[in-house]
């Protein structure tokens, strides 16, 4: 008989652990009779901005609108280059062409899987010729693993350029021990159900230090209004109901305690990798990440899959086409000097476990057990 089945995501569990709080929240925004850019919202900003330490919060419809609601706010748009990577979700280049900017896709890291931030060194010194000047850069916090913060940050401050952390996967994650989302001009949070703070639908923010940006991201977001039905400039509609305000709002006094039995399942991985051709992820030194992921880098990942799912364990892969191959983007998004060598590589191999607070310990066990047999067999 074939055990049972563990889900590599299962955001059903992350609602069920917290029904009654969840539940709570939605009949408190339902009786109120207000369901957009009310309380919940201002409360919600004001106690996310509190829990990553700096900075004022704006929320908005969802990670992708985030982002392109950051470049809109520093002033990046047509005429405009944003360098990225292509190992992301397409939600990071999408969000860069919505506001008319032109992306530029750079390679990664193969052990950390983030930004290289040689390449970025490289095209900034020497940008690649036809394409507009560049004004942002936009990293991506992937897996729940920090990017190199320290060398990007830096390299952006030398050509004086706005740096946007991408943080839709790693709610949390310290570097240095601050949170991220806190080191560059913005950063940017997506709360889709699946995140390590997570709604029961789409939601983002986009996190600012300076409140003269904060104050014109909030514009944007509906009409440019700074004053009611009043468009002083052309903005969108894009703002995080009541609803899911107060979700997150029941959800975030969990996050920490979720985030650390996020990191203990992935010790457990870890424990069971030891002495397999398998090598568990990498930590970049003074982070702690938040695993949103608990991905491996594997050659044969097809047959790996398959042994998994005959001991009942559930794979997925993120992703398993890089952004600058997809049919939306091949030939013609500009790539860096490597063609983005390193990205492609990485999507033919990387594998994602089953990593939610909700996984049993016997889930848990059932994964390590057949990561041993890996090992052993």
């Amino acid at each position: 008989m074939s055990p049972p089945m563990v889900p590599q995501a299962n955001p059903g569990a992350g609602y069920r652990a917290l029904r009654t709080e969840i539940d709570t929240a939605v009949a408190r925004v339902l009786e109120s009779g207000w369901y957009i850019l009310g309380q919940e919202i201002r409360a919600f900003e004001a106690e996310f901005a509190a829990w990553l330490g700096a900075g004022t919060a704006v929320g908005c419809g969802n990670g992708t609108d985030a982002i392109a609601l950051a470049l809109r706010g520093l002033g990046v748009g047509p005429g405009s280059t944003v360098v990225t990577v292509s190992h992301t979700a397409v939600a990071t280049v999408a969000a860069i062409e919505m506001v008319g900017a032109t992306p530029l896709l750079i390679d990664i890291d193969p052990v950390h899987f983030t930004m290289d931030p040689a390449e970025l060194a490289a095209v900034l010194a020497d940008p690649p010729p036809g394409l507009p000047p560049i004004r942002a850069v936009v990293p991506v916090h992937l897996y729940g693993q920090a990017a190199d913060l320290d060398a990007i940050a830096a390299t952006c401050r030398r050509h004086t350029v706005a740096l946007i952390e991408d943080c839709a996967q790693a709610h949390g994650a310290r570097l240095h021990g601050k949170r991220l989302g806190t080191f560059g001009e913005a950063a940017t949070f997506s709360f889709y159900p699946t995140k390590n703070l997570g709604a029961q639908g789409d939601g983002g923010a986009v996190v600012t230090r300076d409140p003269a940006l904060a104050t014109r991201i909030a514009a944007l977001r509906q009409y440019g209004w700074h004053q009611h039905y009043i468009s002083d400039e052309v903005g969108v509609n894009s703002r995080l109901d009541e609803m899911q305000a107060a979700i997150l709002r029941a959800k975030l006094p969990h996050l920490d305690a979720q985030n650390t039995r996020r990191r203990a399942i992935a010790g457990a991985y870890d424990a069971a990798l030891a002495g397999s051709h398998l090598r568990p992820p990498q930590r970049r030194p003074d982070t702690e990440p938040v695993f949103h992921l608990y991905v491996l880098r594997v050659p044969d990942r097809p047959a790996l899959q398959a042994r998994l799912r005959a001991d009942g364990v559930g794979t997925g892969i993120h992703y398993p086409m890089p952004v600058h191959l997809q049919p939306a983007y091949k030939g013609r998004v500009a790539l860096g000097p490597s063609g983005c060598r390193e990205t492609t590589l990485a999507a033919n191999e990387v594998l994602s476990l089953p990593l939610y607070p909700e996984l049993t310990d016997a889930q848990v066990e059932q994964v390590c057990t057949a990561l041993t047999r890996l090992r052993d067999g």
